[in-house]
This record gives structure tokens, C-alpha cells and sequence, in this order.
């Protein structure tokens, strides 16, 4: 298992309320899978990536990830295993204005300290992998929105992760563009890469091979066509 999650809460404090945006979440996602994780708003679906992604932590339960206990690492420790491990993709592209498509890409590389010649190669690289190689130089707003997600995707796999999390990546897209971003998807994950999606539309989740259905801060529902239930 690259992912492991045992009894997974996460509880806020609302006041004099508590909500439990995790209600007891078990989970086991294996190297090389492509999972969707579906629910409606206000499902948890969104918090649960945020803990398989490490960018938030669990009130209780384990996560494990490639079997380090990554439940209880503080933020310094969750930053670097975020890094070394996961590309992230979000709704809203999250790419600098000012800059071009090869330095938005570049940049999770000056966080790592690469000299610049290595960034731009690497980065180069990475937007020819979603086919970009001549928009290097391209800002965002020179881009449609399939291209500025596509900038996004390379900047994700910039420092070859193992994971690409991507939330809601077709959320902003019409449908021709959609399903060329969720190719790629499929295309990285043949590559042997673990592709964990949030998304609330049946017709994106229909390309991943397996369905995790969250509802009221639990896992419903869990299928994998082609194979049985991931949920352990």
C-alpha cells in the first residue's frame, strides 16, 4: 500500500459545536492505482485529500504513506514529504500571472535549490510531456484554460513525484478540454504513477478505474471495475 489510512477523524471546533469532517475513515490506496474520490458538497471529500496530500493532518487515526506514519509529522516534516512524494493539481490552475508557462513550472525546483540551467531543462521537459513544447514562453493569460491546466500538470510532475492529487482539475473546463486533462491523467498513470482525483462529475470519474464515494465524512461506496473494493 502507498497509502494507508486506519480510522481517520477530523473534528473542528465550531463554536460550542464540533463537526466531524472525517468520521472514521479507512482507507488503502495501492501503488499504480487510479482512484476518483467522489461526494457531494460537504461530504469531506476535500478534507480527506488535503490529509492524503499532507497538507493538513488528521485530530486521530493513522495515516501511513509508503509506510511512514505521516499522522503526527509537524509541518517542517509534512512539507518535505509533501515534496518528495506528491504533485498537486488544482480547480483554479494556481499559476503566477506575470510569469511564463517553463517559470511557473520551475518553480517548485527554486524551493528545492536547482541551479537555473537545470530548472529550465527540467521544467522544458515537463511541459513537453503535456504537449506544450512550443508555449514555453507563454504566459498564463496567452494560454485557454486546457493549456494554463496542462502548465499546471507539468509544474505537478516537475520533481517526479510518485502521486499526483489533483482537486477538481476539470472544474473550470468545458468538455473537449476535460477530457484531453483527464487523458493525461490516464497517460501518467499507465506510466506507473498512483493519480488520486477529487471530483463531484460521474462523467470525469468514469476515467479513473476505481470509485471512492465519501458521504458524511465516510467512505460509502469503494469499486474497482476490473476488481474488488479497496476499503480495508
Amino acid at each position: 500500500m502507498t497509502i494507508a489510512l486506519t480510522d481517520v477523524k477530523k473534528i473542528y471546533q465550531m463554536g460550542d459545536n464540533t463537526v466531524a469532517a472525517l468520521a472514521g475513515v479507512t482507507l488503502h490506496i495501492r501503488a499504480g492505482e487510479f482512484a476518483a474520490i467522489m461526494g457531494p458538497s460537504g461530504s469531506g471529500k476535500s478534507t480527506l485529500m488535503n490529509i492524503l496530500g499532507c497538507l493538513d493532518r488528521p485530530t486521530t487515526g493513522s495515516y501511513r504513506l509508503d509506510r511512514q506514519e505521516v499522522a503526527t509529522l509537524n509541518d517542517d516534516q509534512l512539507a518535505v514529504t509533501r515534496n518528495k512524494k506528491i504533485g498537486f493539481v488544482f480547480q483554479n490552475f494556481n499559476l503566477l500571472p506575470r510569469m511564463s508557462a517553463v517559470q511557473n513550472v520551475a518553480l517548485p525546483l527554486v524551493y528545492a535549490g536547482s541551479d537555473k540551467k537545470e530548472r529550465q531543462a527540467r521544467a522544458a521537459r515537463a511541459l513537453a510531456m503535456v504537449g506544450l513544447q512550443s508555449r514555453l514562453d507563454h504566459r498564463p493569460n496567452e494560454l485557454s484554460g486546457g493549456q494554463r491546466q496542462r502548465v499546471a500538470i507539468a509544474r505537478a510532475l516537475v520533481n517526479d513525484p510518485s502521486i499526483i492529487m489533483a482537486d477538481e482539475p476539470t472544474g473550470n473546463l468545458d468538455t473537449k478540454s476535460s477530457n484531453e486533462i483527464m487523458d493525461i491523467f490516464q497517460d501518467l498513470n499507465a506510466q506507473g504513477r498512483t493519480v488520486v482525483l477529487v471530483t463531484h462529475e460521474p462523467d470525469i470519474a468514469e476515467f479513473a478505474r476505481r470509485v471512492i464515494q465519501v458521504r458524511d465524512g465516510l467512505v460509502v461506496r469503494d469499486e474497482t471495475r476490473g476488481g474488488g473494493p479497496g476499503v480495508g
